[in-house]
């Protein structure tokens, strides 16, 4: 999103929230509760910064059948990572940015999920900088494949319901089952996303940078200190 646009969304919602106080803390409260999963750690799930934008990441063999399924049904076969974010459907489908969609986007509307699959890691793909582990429990895994199952809507076949071809290589859009709105961002859903897992994320989330804020918060026996020690991507 180019910076001037980004600038308006945010001043828009901003505005918004000075002006209506009390819809926002009604309308931004997630409807998934922040409880911890019980268990020891036993895999790691990523949290990726793009901007203003957030991700989900899990290694592949973690994802679950169904994730799993989706990537080799498209063909992207040797994946090490399945990420997942959130989005207004019209904005990132027609990838039209000006202001007047971004204002549009503020408004209730059809969402849809972004599935990008890796053959790095999340670090070397996207930069170490807005990249964080997170360790989470075996019954925290399966709140999070659930999550994300019920993310993505089926058609009267069963089948996860493709809208088109991501922005990049190796990424597909499918329709999501909830709505987007300036309550309920892709930052929010990436919120949700870790709740789910069992991660203690507290409060409302709406931008990138306070997600990024409350999960470097996090208990640190959460934090994989291997990523902390990750090498940069060669050029």
């Amino acid at each position: 999103m180019p910076m001037e646009v980004t600038f308006l969304f945010r001043s828009v919602l901003l505005d918004i929230a000075r002006l209506c106080p009390v819809a926002l803390a009604f309308a931004a409260c997630s409807s998934v509760p922040s409880r911890p999963s019980p268990g020891p750690v036993a895999v790691t799930v990523t949290v990726v910064e793009r901007g203003w934008h957030t991700d989900v990441c899990v290694r592949d063999e973690d994802a679950g059948a169904w994730a799993r399924s989706l990537a080799l049904g498209l063909g992207f076969d040797g994946a090490r990572f399945l990420c997942f974010g959130f989005g207004e459907r019209q904005y990132v489908l027609t990838r039209t940015h000006d202001p007047l969609a971004t204002v549009s986007a503020l408004f209730p509307s059809e969402a849809a999920v972004l599935m990008t699959v890796l053959r790095a890691t999340p670090a070397e793909a996207f930069g170490r900088s807005g990249v964080v582990d997170l360790g989470i429990s075996r019954a925290g895994l399966i709140g999070l494949q659930a999550f994300l199952r019920r993310s993505i809507r089926i058609d009267a076949a069963g089948r996860a319901m493709q809208l088109g071809e991501g922005p990049y290589p190796g990424s597909v859009f499918f329709a999501a089952t909830g709505t987007y709105d300036a309550f309920y961002t892709c930052n929010t859903w990436t919120a949700d996303a870790l709740r789910s897992a069992g991660l203690p994320v507290q409060g409302r989330v709406l931008f990138a940078g306070d997600l990024m804020y409350k999960v470097r918060q996090l208990p640190g026996v959460q934090m994989i200190p291997s990523v902390q020690a990750q090498q940069p991507a060669a050029p």
